[in-house]
């Protein structure tokens, strides 16, 4: 058996054509994973249980029903779905994962997070992120009125929209020794991660130690894909194709 991962999926409701495919996903393919473990952003936004768990209801009962086959569900926070609660945790049955963690995957220690830690060079960003990954922060953020949350959160999203056009390109990827010391820390030779829309594998060296980070991919409409790992492979499965 393989252990799948998947991250920025960017989900805007269940009439999302990724929806579908993630649908589709959960029902088929995934049924015979180990383990599938979401490395965040798996919406575009989240407002909150109260304003988003109806907006999500399909997806979410998929996962649910794939948990109760008895596959292992792991979800990781990401910076559009920081504010998922226990009401989320309860509906879909997926267990919630620290940022980063590292995980025995297919006999390998690696070190899985969603990826924004790492931009260390975006300083606005990683202000952001202090905020989200404080839970005080989310609870205070959780007792505002919804009505007020969905507008804070549609201005947000201008916002970094605006701020992607003005940023560097090379300031909103990972920053490499921000890597090799989170990698040196945890003691591994592998990081999987998501965020910045980049999938790629790079290979290199930490103290002699060949080492390897892994990007997933984002999905678009023309890319859909979840990473499968066995013993002996790496390999993505093209969900746009099903």
């Amino acid at each position: 058996m393989a252990v799948h991962l998947l991250a920025d999926v960017h989900l805007t409701g269940d009439d999302d054509p990724n929806a579908e495919r993630l649908m589709r996903y959960l029902d088929g393919p995934a049924r015979a994973a180990e383990a599938v473990y979401v490395l965040g952003d798996l919406f575009d936004v989240w407002v909150g249980d109260d304003g988003s768990l109806p907006v999500h209801a399909g997806v979410i009962d998929r996962f649910a029903a794939l948990a109760r086959t008895g596959v292992p569900l792991y979800f990781m926070r990401g910076n559009r779905d920081f504010a998922v609660g226990e009401a989320f945790v309860a509906a879909s049955h997926m267990q919630i994962l620290d940022d980063p963690v590292v995980v025995e995957l297919c006999g390998i220690p690696t070190l899985l997070s969603h990826g924004d830690i790492f931009c260390t060079d975006d300083t606005a960003h990683q202000a952001f992120r202090a905020r989200y990954t404080d839970p005080r922060w989310r609870a205070r953020m959780m007792k505002i009125p919804l009505w007020l949350r969905r507008r804070i959160a549609r201005r947000a999203r201008k916002r970094s929209m605006r701020g992607k056009t003005r940023k560097p390109a090379e300031i909103m990827d990972v920053n490499a020794e921000a890597v090799c010391r989170a990698m040196q820390t945890h003691d591994v030779t592998r990081l999987i991660h998501g965020h910045t829309h980049r999938p790629d594998t790079h290979h290199f060296e930490i103290a002699g130690d060949a080492c390897e980070r892994i990007v997933l991919p984002d999905w678009r409409p023309d890319r859909a894909q979840v990473l499968v790992a066995d013993q002996r492979t790496l390999e993505y499965l093209d969900v746009a194709s099903w």
